[in-house]
Protein backbone atom coordinates (compact mmCIF):
# COMPACT_ATOMS: atom_id res chain seq x y z
CA UNK A 1 0.00 0.00 0.00
CA UNK A 2 1.33 3.43 -0.90
CA UNK A 3 1.80 6.04 1.86
CA UNK A 4 -0.94 8.14 0.24
CA UNK A 5 -3.43 5.27 0.27
CA UNK A 6 -2.54 4.33 3.85
CA UNK A 7 -2.97 7.91 5.04
CA UNK A 8 -6.36 8.13 3.33
CA UNK A 9 -7.40 4.93 5.10
CA UNK A 10 -6.31 6.45 8.41
CA UNK A 11 -8.26 9.63 7.78
CA UNK A 12 -11.45 7.76 6.91
CA UNK A 13 -11.15 5.31 9.81
CA UNK A 14 -10.25 7.89 12.46
CA UNK A 15 -12.95 10.31 11.36
CA UNK A 16 -15.55 7.55 11.54
CA UNK A 17 -14.29 6.80 15.06
CA UNK A 18 -14.65 10.50 15.89
CA UNK A 19 -18.27 10.48 14.69
CA UNK A 20 -19.01 7.54 17.00
CA UNK A 21 -17.27 9.30 19.89
CA UNK A 22 -19.30 12.46 19.22
CA UNK A 23 -22.49 10.44 19.65
CA UNK A 24 -21.09 9.41 23.02
CA UNK A 25 -20.51 13.08 23.85
CA UNK A 26 -24.11 13.85 22.95
CA UNK A 27 -25.31 11.01 25.18
CA UNK A 28 -23.07 12.26 28.01
CA UNK A 29 -24.46 15.80 27.70
CA UNK A 30 -28.01 14.44 27.78
CA UNK A 31 -27.26 12.30 30.84
CA UNK A 32 -26.00 15.30 32.78
CA UNK A 33 -28.78 17.68 31.74
CA UNK A 34 -32.02 16.20 30.37
CA UNK A 35 -32.27 12.43 30.91
CA UNK A 36 -35.31 11.09 32.82
CA UNK A 37 -34.39 9.68 36.24
CA UNK A 38 -35.23 6.14 35.17
CA UNK A 39 -33.10 6.32 32.04
CA UNK A 40 -29.69 6.10 33.71
CA UNK A 41 -29.45 2.31 33.78
CA UNK A 42 -30.08 1.99 30.04
CA UNK A 43 -27.71 4.90 29.31
CA UNK A 44 -24.95 3.17 31.26
CA UNK A 45 -25.35 0.10 29.04
CA UNK A 46 -25.30 2.28 25.92
CA UNK A 47 -22.10 3.97 27.05
CA UNK A 48 -20.45 0.65 27.92
CA UNK A 49 -21.28 -0.77 24.48
CA UNK A 50 -19.90 2.34 22.79
CA UNK A 51 -16.75 2.25 24.96
CA UNK A 52 -16.08 -1.33 23.89
CA UNK A 53 -16.55 -0.41 20.23
CA UNK A 54 -14.24 2.61 20.50
CA UNK A 55 -11.57 0.54 22.26
CA UNK A 56 -11.75 -2.09 19.52
CA UNK A 57 -11.28 0.58 16.89
CA UNK A 58 -8.46 2.26 18.83
CA UNK A 59 -6.52 -1.03 18.94
CA UNK A 60 -7.42 -2.32 15.48
CA UNK A 61 -4.23 -3.88 13.96
CA UNK A 62 -4.97 -2.16 10.67
CA UNK A 63 -4.27 1.20 12.33
CA UNK A 64 -0.76 0.02 13.13
CA UNK A 65 -0.25 -1.23 9.57
CA UNK A 66 -1.44 2.03 8.03
CA UNK A 67 0.73 4.08 10.37
CA UNK A 68 3.79 1.99 9.47
CA UNK A 69 3.10 2.57 5.79
CA UNK A 70 3.06 6.36 6.28
CA UNK A 71 5.87 6.77 8.81
CA UNK A 72 9.19 7.55 7.19
CA UNK A 73 7.52 8.60 3.93
CA UNK A 74 7.61 11.97 2.19
CA UNK A 75 4.18 12.74 3.72
CA UNK A 76 5.70 13.24 7.15
CA UNK A 77 9.12 14.70 6.28
CA UNK A 78 8.04 18.06 7.69
CA UNK A 79 7.29 17.26 11.36
CA UNK A 80 4.84 20.18 11.56
CA UNK A 81 2.81 19.27 8.48
CA UNK A 82 -0.80 18.25 8.99
CA UNK A 83 -0.07 14.64 8.09
CA UNK A 84 2.98 14.44 10.38
CA UNK A 85 1.07 15.91 13.32
CA UNK A 86 -1.79 13.47 12.85
CA UNK A 87 0.50 10.46 12.46
CA UNK A 88 2.54 11.46 15.53
CA UNK A 89 -0.55 11.70 17.72
CA UNK A 90 -2.28 8.65 16.27
CA UNK A 91 0.83 6.53 16.83
CA UNK A 92 1.18 7.54 20.47
CA UNK A 93 -2.54 7.01 21.15
CA UNK A 94 -2.42 3.62 19.42
CA UNK A 95 0.60 2.42 21.42
CA UNK A 96 -0.75 3.71 24.74
CA UNK A 97 -4.16 2.12 24.25
CA UNK A 98 -2.79 -1.17 22.94
CA UNK A 99 -0.32 -1.48 25.82
CA UNK A 100 -3.04 -1.56 28.49
CA UNK A 101 -4.32 -5.14 28.93
CA UNK A 102 -8.06 -5.51 28.52
CA UNK A 103 -8.19 -7.01 32.00
CA UNK A 104 -6.65 -3.87 33.51
CA UNK A 105 -8.86 -1.55 31.45
CA UNK A 106 -12.02 -3.34 32.64
CA UNK A 107 -10.89 -3.54 36.28
CA UNK A 108 -9.92 0.13 36.34
CA UNK A 109 -13.17 1.27 34.74
CA UNK A 110 -15.17 -0.74 37.28
CA UNK A 111 -13.05 0.45 40.21
CA UNK A 112 -13.41 4.08 39.13
CA UNK A 113 -17.17 3.76 38.75
CA UNK A 114 -17.53 2.14 42.17
CA UNK A 115 -15.21 4.64 43.85
CA UNK A 116 -16.95 7.67 42.34
CA UNK A 117 -20.36 6.34 43.37
CA UNK A 118 -19.16 5.63 46.91
CA UNK A 119 -17.43 9.02 47.13
CA UNK A 120 -20.69 10.83 46.28
CA UNK A 121 -22.35 9.20 49.29
CA UNK A 122 -19.33 9.06 51.60
CA UNK A 123 -18.20 12.68 51.33
CA UNK A 124 -21.33 14.25 52.89
CA UNK A 125 -21.12 11.84 55.83
CA UNK A 126 -17.36 12.33 56.20
CA UNK A 127 -16.65 8.62 55.74
CA UNK A 128 -12.93 8.49 54.97
CA UNK A 129 -12.42 5.02 56.41
CA UNK A 130 -15.22 3.61 54.25
CA UNK A 131 -13.88 5.37 51.15
CA UNK A 132 -10.25 4.36 51.68
CA UNK A 133 -10.54 0.76 50.34
CA UNK A 134 -12.10 2.10 47.11
CA UNK A 135 -9.35 4.70 46.73
CA UNK A 136 -6.69 2.08 47.46
CA UNK A 137 -8.03 -0.10 44.63
CA UNK A 138 -8.17 2.79 42.13
CA UNK A 139 -4.68 3.95 43.06
CA UNK A 140 -3.17 0.47 42.72
CA UNK A 141 -4.69 -0.03 39.28
CA UNK A 142 -3.75 3.48 38.14
CA UNK A 143 -0.18 2.93 39.28
CA UNK A 144 -0.10 -0.37 37.37
CA UNK A 145 -1.28 1.50 34.28
CA UNK A 146 1.29 4.26 34.82
CA UNK A 147 4.13 1.74 35.10
CA UNK A 148 3.09 0.19 31.77
CA UNK A 149 2.95 3.59 30.07
CA UNK A 150 6.28 4.57 31.64
CA UNK A 151 7.89 1.75 29.69
CA UNK A 152 6.66 3.02 26.31
CA UNK A 153 8.61 5.34 23.99
CA UNK A 154 7.59 9.00 24.22
CA UNK A 155 6.35 10.91 21.18
CA UNK A 156 9.05 12.17 18.79
CA UNK A 157 10.65 15.32 20.15
CA UNK A 158 9.28 14.91 23.68
CA UNK A 159 11.66 14.63 26.65
CA UNK A 160 11.96 11.19 28.28
CA UNK A 161 9.92 10.39 31.37
CA UNK A 162 11.80 11.19 34.55
CA UNK A 163 9.57 9.11 36.80
CA UNK A 164 6.40 7.00 36.67
CA UNK A 165 4.15 9.98 37.49
CA UNK A 166 5.27 11.66 34.26
CA UNK A 167 3.51 8.98 32.20
CA UNK A 168 0.18 10.07 33.70
CA UNK A 169 0.95 13.79 33.47
CA UNK A 170 1.82 13.31 29.80
CA UNK A 171 -1.71 12.06 29.12
CA UNK A 172 -3.15 15.41 30.19
CA UNK A 173 -0.32 17.81 29.29
CA UNK A 174 1.73 16.28 26.44
CA UNK A 175 5.46 16.78 26.82
CA UNK A 176 5.28 18.13 30.38
CA UNK A 177 7.44 16.43 33.03
CA UNK A 178 7.52 16.76 36.81
CA UNK A 179 11.15 17.88 36.62
CA UNK A 180 10.00 20.99 34.72
CA UNK A 181 6.79 21.41 36.69
CA UNK A 182 8.31 21.59 40.17
CA UNK A 183 10.56 24.63 39.57
CA UNK A 184 7.57 26.47 38.07
CA UNK A 185 5.50 25.70 41.15
CA UNK A 186 8.34 26.68 43.50
CA UNK A 187 8.63 30.08 41.81
CA UNK A 188 4.88 30.46 41.96
CA UNK A 189 4.60 29.49 45.63
CA UNK A 190 7.18 32.03 46.74
CA UNK A 191 5.48 34.84 44.84
CA UNK A 192 1.96 33.93 45.90
CA UNK A 193 2.71 33.62 49.59
CA UNK A 194 4.46 37.00 49.62
CA UNK A 195 1.52 38.60 47.81
CA UNK A 196 -0.99 36.92 50.12
CA UNK A 197 0.85 38.27 53.18
CA UNK A 198 0.66 41.83 51.81
CA UNK A 199 -3.04 41.48 50.98
CA UNK A 200 -3.95 40.13 54.40
CA UNK A 201 -1.82 42.82 56.04
CA UNK A 202 -3.45 45.65 54.11
CA UNK A 203 -6.38 45.95 56.50
CA UNK A 204 -8.91 46.08 53.64
CA UNK A 205 -11.77 43.59 53.65
CA UNK A 206 -14.23 43.82 50.74
CA UNK A 207 -17.92 43.45 51.52
CA UNK A 208 -18.73 40.12 49.91
CA UNK A 209 -22.25 40.01 51.38
CA UNK A 210 -23.45 41.95 48.32
CA UNK A 211 -22.81 38.79 46.28
CA UNK A 212 -25.26 36.87 48.47
CA UNK A 213 -28.38 38.94 47.83
CA UNK A 214 -31.33 37.93 45.64
CA UNK A 215 -30.33 36.80 42.14
CA UNK A 216 -33.29 35.04 40.48
CA UNK A 217 -32.35 32.17 38.16
CA UNK A 218 -34.25 33.54 35.17
CA UNK A 219 -32.45 36.87 35.49
CA UNK A 220 -29.10 35.12 35.78
CA UNK A 221 -29.77 33.12 32.62
CA UNK A 222 -30.84 36.22 30.69
CA UNK A 223 -27.75 38.14 31.81
CA UNK A 224 -25.47 35.17 31.09
CA UNK A 225 -26.83 34.87 27.55
CA UNK A 226 -26.21 38.58 27.03
CA UNK A 227 -22.58 38.20 28.14
CA UNK A 228 -22.07 35.12 25.94
CA UNK A 229 -23.30 36.93 22.84
CA UNK A 230 -21.21 40.03 23.57
CA UNK A 231 -17.99 38.03 24.07
CA UNK A 232 -18.32 36.10 20.82
CA UNK A 233 -19.79 32.71 21.75
CA UNK A 234 -21.86 31.59 18.77
CA UNK A 235 -25.25 30.70 20.23
CA UNK A 236 -26.35 29.28 16.87
CA UNK A 237 -23.54 26.74 17.28
CA UNK A 238 -24.10 26.03 20.96
CA UNK A 239 -26.47 26.35 23.89
CA UNK A 240 -26.54 27.11 27.61
CA UNK A 241 -28.28 24.73 30.02
CA UNK A 242 -28.42 24.25 33.79
CA UNK A 243 -26.68 21.31 35.45
CA UNK A 244 -25.43 20.18 38.85
CA UNK A 245 -21.73 20.37 37.86
CA UNK A 246 -20.91 22.88 35.06
CA UNK A 247 -19.06 21.67 31.98
CA UNK A 248 -18.40 22.36 28.30
CA UNK A 249 -18.75 19.61 25.74
CA UNK A 250 -18.00 19.61 22.03
CA UNK A 251 -20.34 17.44 19.99
CA UNK A 252 -18.73 18.54 16.73
CA UNK A 253 -18.46 21.50 14.35
CA UNK A 254 -21.46 23.74 14.86
CA UNK A 255 -22.40 22.15 18.19
CA UNK A 256 -20.35 23.18 21.23
CA UNK A 257 -22.47 23.28 24.38
CA UNK A 258 -21.98 24.75 27.84
CA UNK A 259 -23.77 24.37 31.14
CA UNK A 260 -23.80 26.30 34.39
CA UNK A 261 -25.52 26.24 37.76
CA UNK A 262 -27.44 29.00 39.45
CA UNK A 263 -27.81 29.83 43.14
CA UNK A 264 -30.43 32.47 43.80
CA UNK A 265 -28.46 33.75 46.78
CA UNK A 266 -25.01 33.85 45.15
CA UNK A 267 -23.96 35.88 42.10
CA UNK A 268 -20.57 34.36 41.29
CA UNK A 269 -21.42 30.72 40.62
CA UNK A 270 -23.80 31.25 37.72
CA UNK A 271 -22.15 34.22 36.03
CA UNK A 272 -18.46 33.40 36.42
CA UNK A 273 -19.18 29.69 35.92
CA UNK A 274 -20.75 30.61 32.58
CA UNK A 275 -17.77 32.77 31.57
CA UNK A 276 -15.40 29.95 32.50
CA UNK A 277 -17.20 27.36 30.40
CA UNK A 278 -17.57 29.91 27.60
CA UNK A 279 -13.77 30.18 27.48
CA UNK A 280 -13.54 26.43 26.89
CA UNK A 281 -16.28 26.66 24.26
CA UNK A 282 -14.66 29.56 22.40
CA UNK A 283 -11.56 27.40 22.02
CA UNK A 284 -13.60 24.50 20.63
CA UNK A 285 -15.56 26.80 18.30
CA UNK A 286 -12.26 28.25 17.07
CA UNK A 287 -10.56 24.96 16.17
CA UNK A 288 -10.08 24.42 12.41
CA UNK A 289 -13.27 22.70 11.21
CA UNK A 290 -11.57 21.27 8.13
CA UNK A 291 -9.40 19.15 10.43
CA UNK A 292 -12.20 17.88 12.66
CA UNK A 293 -11.78 14.25 13.64
CA UNK A 294 -7.99 14.43 13.52
CA UNK A 295 -5.41 15.65 16.07
CA UNK A 296 -4.69 18.65 13.86
CA UNK A 297 -8.21 19.83 14.65
CA UNK A 298 -8.14 19.04 18.39
CA UNK A 299 -7.16 21.10 21.44
CA UNK A 300 -3.54 20.48 22.35
CA UNK A 301 -3.86 19.93 26.11
CA UNK A 302 -5.92 20.44 29.23
CA UNK A 303 -3.55 23.19 30.34
CA UNK A 304 -4.02 25.23 27.16
CA UNK A 305 -7.76 24.54 27.34
CA UNK A 306 -7.79 25.81 30.93
CA UNK A 307 -5.87 28.90 29.85
CA UNK A 308 -8.80 29.87 27.66
CA UNK A 309 -11.42 29.37 30.37
CA UNK A 310 -9.36 31.20 33.00
CA UNK A 311 -8.71 34.05 30.59
CA UNK A 312 -12.39 34.76 30.06
CA UNK A 313 -13.41 34.07 33.66
CA UNK A 314 -10.67 36.09 35.34
CA UNK A 315 -8.46 38.23 33.13
CA UNK A 316 -11.44 39.45 31.13
CA UNK A 317 -14.46 38.73 33.33
CA UNK A 318 -13.09 40.03 36.62
CA UNK A 319 -11.45 43.12 35.14
CA UNK A 320 -12.70 46.58 36.00
CA UNK A 321 -13.14 47.45 32.32
CA UNK A 322 -15.47 44.49 31.79
CA UNK A 323 -17.76 45.62 34.61
CA UNK A 324 -17.62 49.27 33.63
CA UNK A 325 -19.32 47.97 30.50
CA UNK A 326 -21.73 45.45 32.05
CA UNK A 327 -22.46 46.59 35.62
CA UNK A 328 -25.21 48.97 34.47
CA UNK A 329 -26.83 46.01 32.69
CA UNK A 330 -26.37 43.84 35.79
CA UNK A 331 -28.27 46.44 37.83
CA UNK A 332 -31.13 46.26 35.33
CA UNK A 333 -31.27 42.46 35.60
CA UNK A 334 -30.81 42.39 39.40
CA UNK A 335 -32.58 45.09 41.44
CA UNK A 336 -30.64 43.86 44.51
CA UNK A 337 -27.51 45.50 43.04
CA UNK A 338 -28.99 48.95 42.47
CA UNK A 339 -27.56 50.44 45.68
CA UNK A 340 -24.09 48.98 45.09
CA UNK A 341 -21.21 51.08 43.73
CA UNK A 342 -19.14 49.65 40.88
CA UNK A 343 -15.94 49.86 42.94
CA UNK A 344 -17.47 47.89 45.82
CA UNK A 345 -18.80 45.24 43.43
CA UNK A 346 -15.42 44.94 41.72
CA UNK A 347 -13.66 44.49 45.06
CA UNK A 348 -16.20 41.88 46.13
CA UNK A 349 -15.81 39.66 43.05
CA UNK A 350 -12.02 39.82 43.50
CA UNK A 351 -11.90 39.34 47.28
CA UNK A 352 -8.95 37.29 48.58
CA UNK A 353 -9.20 35.02 51.60
CA UNK A 354 -7.48 31.69 52.34
CA UNK A 355 -10.03 28.89 52.39
CA UNK A 356 -10.28 25.12 52.52
CA UNK A 357 -12.18 24.50 49.27
CA UNK A 358 -10.33 24.60 45.95
CA UNK A 359 -13.31 25.36 43.70
CA UNK A 360 -14.24 28.39 45.83
CA UNK A 361 -10.71 29.81 45.95
CA UNK A 362 -9.76 33.25 44.62
CA UNK A 363 -7.11 33.96 41.99
CA UNK A 364 -4.33 34.50 44.53
CA UNK A 365 -4.82 31.37 46.65
CA UNK A 366 -6.16 28.93 44.02
CA UNK A 367 -2.79 27.63 42.86
CA UNK A 368 -1.67 26.91 46.42
CA UNK A 369 -4.54 24.39 46.55
CA UNK A 370 -3.14 22.78 43.40
CA UNK A 371 0.39 22.71 44.84
CA UNK A 372 -0.87 20.68 47.80
CA UNK A 373 -2.38 18.10 45.46
CA UNK A 374 0.67 17.92 43.19
CA UNK A 375 3.06 17.33 46.07
CA UNK A 376 0.81 14.67 47.59
CA UNK A 377 0.42 12.87 44.25
CA UNK A 378 4.16 12.81 43.70
CA UNK A 379 4.73 11.47 47.22
CA UNK A 380 2.20 8.70 46.62
CA UNK A 381 3.72 7.58 43.33
CA UNK A 382 7.26 7.80 44.70
CA UNK A 383 6.26 5.56 47.61
CA UNK A 384 7.02 8.29 50.16
CA UNK A 385 3.43 8.52 51.44
CA UNK A 386 0.84 5.86 52.24
CA UNK A 387 -2.80 6.42 51.31
CA UNK A 388 -3.93 6.05 54.92
CA UNK A 389 -1.65 8.95 55.86
CA UNK A 390 -3.12 11.32 53.26
CA UNK A 391 -5.45 13.24 55.64
CA UNK A 392 -2.63 14.20 57.99
CA UNK A 393 -0.30 15.18 55.14
CA UNK A 394 -3.12 17.19 53.56
CA UNK A 395 -3.78 19.15 56.76
CA UNK A 396 -0.07 19.79 57.30
CA UNK A 397 0.37 21.27 53.82
CA UNK A 398 -2.76 23.44 54.13
CA UNK A 399 -1.41 24.90 57.37
CA UNK A 400 1.95 25.57 55.74
CA UNK A 401 0.69 27.09 52.47
CA UNK A 402 -2.67 28.67 53.35
CA UNK A 403 -2.69 29.00 57.14
CA UNK A 404 -5.88 26.95 57.45
CA UNK A 405 -6.55 23.26 58.12
CA UNK A 406 -9.68 21.11 57.70
CA UNK A 407 -11.60 19.92 60.74
CA UNK A 408 -13.07 17.00 58.80
CA UNK A 409 -12.44 14.87 55.71
CA UNK A 410 -15.17 16.22 53.43
CA UNK A 411 -13.59 19.67 53.32
CA UNK A 412 -10.12 18.16 53.28
CA UNK A 413 -8.82 15.11 51.50
CA UNK A 414 -12.26 14.04 50.21
CA UNK A 415 -13.33 17.34 48.63
CA UNK A 416 -12.38 16.48 45.01
CA UNK A 417 -13.80 13.68 42.86
CA UNK A 418 -10.61 13.39 40.76
CA UNK A 419 -8.75 10.70 42.72
CA UNK A 420 -11.77 8.40 42.93
CA UNK A 421 -11.90 8.62 39.12
CA UNK A 422 -8.20 7.76 38.80
CA UNK A 423 -7.30 11.25 37.50
CA UNK A 424 -3.83 11.42 39.02
CA UNK A 425 -1.70 13.89 37.07
CA UNK A 426 -4.70 16.06 36.16
CA UNK A 427 -4.50 18.74 38.88
CA UNK A 428 -1.31 20.46 37.63
CA UNK A 429 -3.07 21.42 34.38
CA UNK A 430 -5.26 23.86 36.32
CA UNK A 431 -2.23 25.87 37.41
CA UNK A 432 -0.54 25.56 34.03
CA UNK A 433 -3.73 27.03 32.56
CA UNK A 434 -3.42 30.08 34.81
CA UNK A 435 0.23 30.56 33.88
CA UNK A 436 -0.37 30.16 30.14
CA UNK A 437 -3.37 32.52 30.34
CA UNK A 438 -1.32 35.36 31.82
CA UNK A 439 1.49 34.81 29.34
CA UNK A 440 -0.85 34.79 26.33
CA UNK A 441 -2.76 37.82 27.64
CA UNK A 442 0.43 39.81 28.18
CA UNK A 443 1.49 39.16 24.59
CA UNK A 444 -1.94 39.99 23.21
CA UNK A 445 -1.87 43.30 25.04
CA UNK A 446 1.56 44.09 23.61
CA UNK A 447 0.20 43.56 20.11
CA UNK A 448 -3.37 44.89 20.45
CA UNK A 449 -2.93 47.76 22.87
CA UNK A 450 -5.12 48.53 25.89
CA UNK A 451 -7.33 45.44 26.18
CA UNK A 452 -9.19 46.65 29.24
CA UNK A 453 -10.11 49.83 27.39
CA UNK A 454 -11.50 47.69 24.59
CA UNK A 455 -13.55 45.63 27.06
CA UNK A 456 -14.85 48.87 28.60
CA UNK A 457 -16.23 49.76 25.17
CA UNK A 458 -17.70 46.28 24.67
CA UNK A 459 -15.11 45.39 22.04
CA UNK A 460 -14.03 41.76 22.37
CA UNK A 461 -13.59 40.73 18.74
CA UNK A 462 -9.95 41.85 18.37
CA UNK A 463 -8.83 39.81 21.37
CA UNK A 464 -10.92 36.77 20.38
CA UNK A 465 -9.53 36.93 16.83
CA UNK A 466 -6.00 37.11 18.26
CA UNK A 467 -6.50 33.96 20.36
CA UNK A 468 -8.05 32.13 17.40
CA UNK A 469 -5.25 33.09 15.06
CA UNK A 470 -2.41 32.30 17.47
CA UNK A 471 -3.78 29.44 19.61
CA UNK A 472 -7.01 27.86 18.39
CA UNK A 473 -6.08 27.56 14.71
CA UNK A 474 -2.99 25.49 15.52
CA UNK A 475 -4.94 22.57 17.01
CA UNK A 476 -2.39 20.00 18.24
CA UNK A 477 0.36 21.01 15.83
CA UNK A 478 2.67 22.12 18.66
CA UNK A 479 3.23 20.70 22.14
CA UNK A 480 1.93 23.08 24.85
CA UNK A 481 5.39 24.32 25.82
CA UNK A 482 6.31 24.93 22.18
CA UNK A 483 3.01 26.70 21.55
CA UNK A 484 3.53 29.04 24.51
CA UNK A 485 7.06 29.83 23.36
CA UNK A 486 5.98 30.32 19.75
CA UNK A 487 3.17 32.71 20.69
CA UNK A 488 4.88 34.67 23.47
CA UNK A 489 8.59 34.34 22.66
CA UNK A 490 9.39 32.77 26.04
CA UNK A 491 8.87 29.31 27.57
CA UNK A 492 6.21 28.77 30.27
CA UNK A 493 6.93 30.93 33.29
CA UNK A 494 5.22 32.03 36.50
CA UNK A 495 6.46 35.61 36.14
CA UNK A 496 3.71 37.06 33.91
CA UNK A 497 1.01 35.57 36.16
CA UNK A 498 2.65 36.93 39.31
CA UNK A 499 3.10 40.35 37.67
CA UNK A 500 -0.59 40.38 36.68
CA UNK A 501 -1.69 39.52 40.23
CA UNK A 502 0.70 42.04 41.78
CA UNK A 503 -0.59 44.93 39.66
CA UNK A 504 -4.25 44.01 40.06
CA UNK A 505 -4.28 43.38 43.81
CA UNK A 506 -2.04 46.31 44.71
CA UNK A 507 -4.73 48.53 43.21
CA UNK A 508 -7.56 46.64 44.93
CA UNK A 509 -5.96 46.40 48.37
CA UNK A 510 -3.85 49.56 48.39
CA UNK A 511 -0.55 48.15 49.63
Amino acid sequence: MTPEAAYQKLLEFQRETAYLASLGALAAWDQRTMIPKKGHEHRARQMAALARLLHQRATDPRVGEWLSAVEGSHLVQDPLSDAAVNVREWRQAYERTRAIPERLMVELAQAQSEAESYWEEARPRDDWQGFLPYLRRVFALTKEKAEILYGLPVAPGDPPYGEVYDALLDGFEPGMRSGELLPLFAQLREGLQGLLDRILGSGRKPDTTILHRSYPKDAQRAFALELLAACGYDLEAGRLDPTAHPFEISIGPGDVRITTRYFEDFFNAGIFGTLHEMGHALYEQGLPKEHWGTPRGEAVSLGVHESQSRTWENLVGRSLGFWERFFPRAKEHFPSLRDVALEDFHRAINAVEPSLIRVEADEVTYNLHILVRLELELSLFRGELALEDLPGAWAEKYRAYLGVAPKDYKDGVMQDVHWSGGLFGYFPTYTLGNLYAAQFFQKAQEELGDLEGQFRRGEFHAFLDWTRRNIHAEGSRFRPKALVERVTGTPPSARPFLAYLEEKYRALYGF
